[in-house]
């Protein structure tokens, strides 16, 4: 059994604020595309079974059941519930960003289509670079990356350029995915400006899992979402996909990342899941591709050059 040493409050206030994260290299460049690509799958998984399946209840359910996976493997790594009270004001708050993000989406999900929550829920890395770099020491980017996060940024608005006229329904839907996008930043830089920077990843998804979970379902329940519940062949494969491979081993990764990397670099490569999310919702749920969409592709893909 692994002795993972987890930090403790005291360790805490030396180790917050350290600058010592390495600059994004060809393995985690790589990484960090495969996790784009599953990302980019996520809202088309969820949206193609939400007539069996609420987002509100599919969210929930993947959390509760990826929580227990998380559980099972901290337990093996050393890592106790004991552990968890070192870290529960910063944790409690990534828990409530996290549940809020997911909660946004599921609610624009039902309005939206699943390209556009790919695109404004993935504003997310501007809005964490803007934080990072104002209360992060270390995670300053130089004009140059300032340069390649607005090239990419200008790549999703040119992606996502409206060829016919927007619904209220699709702009509420995507006002709420913009909602989503703030409160995924915000949890990142929490992230690494508290003792979580240096704390276990899975002790950081354990924080954000329980408690999406334990206030999504009650909010279906109450709301009569959970009751109609269907759970066909396709809604199962789709929950399962989510649990296993996006709330479990996607999440692990991106935490991970988080602690060895510049998460202000990371968050460049980020703009390529909406672009994946967008090619995944034309393929699978016959959403429109237009040429903007190309050209946006190519500026984005070039701003990882920056």
């Amino acid at each position: 059994m692994s002795n993972h040493r987890v930090v403790s409050n005291t360790d805490a206030i030396s180790i917050v604020g350290r600058s010592d994260r390495k600059s994004v290299d060809t393995t985690a460049a790589s990484l960090m595309l495969l996790f784009c690509l599953v990302l980019g799958f996520q809202q088309v998984a969820i949206k193609g079974v939400a007539e069996d399946i609420s987002p509100m209840v599919q969210i929930g359910l993947r959390s509760a059941m990826a929580g227990c996976l998380v559980g099972v493997l901290t337990y093996w790594r050393g890592i106790r519930w004991a552990d968890l009270g070192h870290h529960w004001a910063p944790g409690l708050l990534v828990g409530l960003g996290f549940a809020a993000e997911f909660g946004f989406v599921a609610w624009g999900l039902t309005y939206t289509l699943a390209s556009h929550m790919s695109v404004f829920l993935y504003t997310a890395p501007i809005f964490a670079a803007l934080g990072l770099h104002l209360w992060v020491p270390g995670e300053q980017l130089s004009v140059r990356q300032w340069w390649g996060v607005g090239l990419a940024f200008l790549g999703m608005l040119v992606a996502m350029a409206p060829s016919g006229a927007y619904s209220i329904e699709i702009i509420l839907g995507d006002a709420l995915g913009l909602l989503a996008g703030l409160s995924w930043a915000a949890t990142t830089v929490v992230i690494r400006k508290t003792s979580l920077s240096e704390a276990p990843a899975e002790l950081t998804l354990s924080y954000q899992l329980c408690v999406t979970a334990l206030l999504l379902l009650p909010v279906a329940a109450i709301s009569g979402q959970l009751m109609s519940t269907q759970f066909t062949p396709m809604a199962i494969a789709s929950l399962g996909f989510q649990t296993l491979i996006i709330s479990f081993a996607a999440l692990l990764l991106w935490f991970t990342l988080l602690r060895r990397y510049r998460a202000s670099q990371l968050g460049v490569f980020s703009f390529l899941a909406p672009l994946f999310g967008v090619l995944f919702g034309t393929l699978l749920l016959n959403e429109p591709l237009s040429i903007n969409f190309v050209m946006g592709a190519a500026l984005s893909w070039s701003a990882l050059s920056w």
